[in-house]
């Protein structure tokens, strides 16, 4: 089987000079050979951390004086009002690391030979609109899902779309997607990843962690893309989307974690959810099949794994919600407080151990997840099973301890003791 360097090298040898940089990019996706810019990237999640770190705390403010200010509900953790609309600052740190990203040579084919990026900015910039007036002045379910689906669906037509999926049965290999398959598909992961992510942010600092951990695993697997195929454009955009996000979200993270001074809002959950759909859907389908061979078919599924992987607490979460409140006769939209971090914290855990819980579930998942491409089979199912082993563990002794404390208790009753004094 010959390797893709070798594929390459063959049919590049045959084009004249001149043809060899527009074959490079259009039938490859190549720009130069260049590798992993890891200072250059480096430098954008840098500069997402500060601006958004800094940008926030006149963002709260702001939020204080516009009257965006989430007021405790019967549902809610937080028991005093406490200002919205930590998107924005988000949002502006994200968009300030893709103007440095954009600026820097090194980065630059990430927005000049696919469509992506362009995409991904104005798809965020309608989502944080629409969280705003949210956060503001609020919205019914199905303005907000127009919202959403107006979103993905402008990333659509400005090519940002899966156009192939990989499966690895019935010899099918390959299934190319049509343009309304694709831009359907597309539309549908978007707007569930974006929701899941909503439903999800109940605590403090729980959906900019989430969202910090599973940036960080599609930029762990853009830079292995990117080592692999030596600096190949169509893996640059999941980078700079990834590293923008994980920065943005880390820079945020100390204005939100508990006790937090400000929310993200929905204008910030709905971003986390829209880049990561759009990291993913911008790592999926790009590289060819005939390129690599059936052989490494785990590494084309990888960007599918990846995000599934960080998103199945969430949507496990809204999966539950749904079908909790549909049996319940009410709409799947109506606020509960049966959530996943509600069971936990009912569990005896802490709001601030409640979050952390679930980020190493989320983080062993995407462990899981991108560890094959990286480490051997045989360190791969010890190190997976051993850390699932001590979350499980982690998670549960305080219901242990629960439960052993109140058969004491029972056993230890008063009445108790007057029956066996009698």
């Amino acid at each position: 089987m010959i390797s893709p360097k070798e594929s390459m090298r063959t049919v590049t040898t045959l084009l004249p000079t001149s043809s060899r940089t527009l074959a490079d990019v259009s039938m490859f996706g190549t720009a130069g050979g260049l590798g992993v810019p890891w200072r250059e990237l480096g430098l954008v999640m840098l500069s997402a951390v500060v601006i958004t770190f800094l940008v926030t705390g006149l963002i709260r403010k702001i939020a204080i004086r516009g009257g965006a200010m989430a007021i405790p509900r019967a549902r809610d953790v937080h028991v005093i009002p406490i200002p919205r609309w930590g998107g924005i600052g988000m949002y502006l740190g994200v968009l300030s690391a893709f103007g440095i990203a954009a600026s820097l040579p090194a980065l630059q084919r990430g927005f000049t030979y696919v469509p992506d990026m362009q995409a991904v900015l104005v798809g965020a910039t309608i989502i944080v609109i629409v969280g705003i007036i949210d956060d503001r002045w609020g919205l019914n379910a199905v303005t907000k899902l127009f919202g959403q689906i107006l979103a993905a669906s402008v990333m659509v037509v400005m090519g940002l779309s899966w156009d192939q999926i990989y499966i690895p049965f019935a010899n099918i290999n390959t299934l190319v997607l049509d343009p309304w398959q694709s831009g359907f598909l597309t539309v549908f992961v978007v707007v569930a990843v974006i929701n899941a992510m909503n439903f999800v942010d109940g605590l403090d600092g729980l959906a900019a962690g989430l969202g910090t951990i599973a940036a960080m695993a599609i930029l762990v697997l853009s830079v292995n893309l990117l080592t692999q195929q030596e600096g190949a454009v169509s893996t640059y955009p999941p980078a700079l989307i990834a590293v923008a996000l994980a920065g943005a979200c880390i820079g945020f993270l100390p204005h939100n974690f508990q006790p937090a001074r400000l929310f993200m809002g929905d204008s910030g959950s709905m971003l986390i959810g829209l880049l990561l759909a759009a990291a993913s859907a911008s790592a999926s389908g790009r590289i060819s099949l005939s390129a690599y061979g059936i052989g490494d078919l785990l590494v084309l599924l990888s960007p599918l794994l990846v995000v599934f992987a960080a998103m199945f607490i969430p949507m496990l979460d809204l999966v539950m919600a749904v079908i909790r409140r549909t049996r319940a006769g009410v709409s799947p939209f109506t606020p509960d407080k049966m959530h996943l971090h509600h069971r936990l914290l009912r569990w005896g855990h802490t709001q601030r151990r409640s979050v952390l819980i679930i980020y190493m579930w989320v983080g062993w998942l995407t462990t899981a997840a991108v560890t094959p491409t990286i480490l051997p089979l045989r360190w791969y199912l010890p190190v997976v099973i051993t850390l699932g082993l001590v979350v499980a563990m982690l998670t549960y002794l305080p219901r242990v301890r629960q439960r052993r404390l109140s058969a004491y208790r029972s056993q230890n009753s008063p009445k108790d003791k007057v029956n066996h004094e009698v």
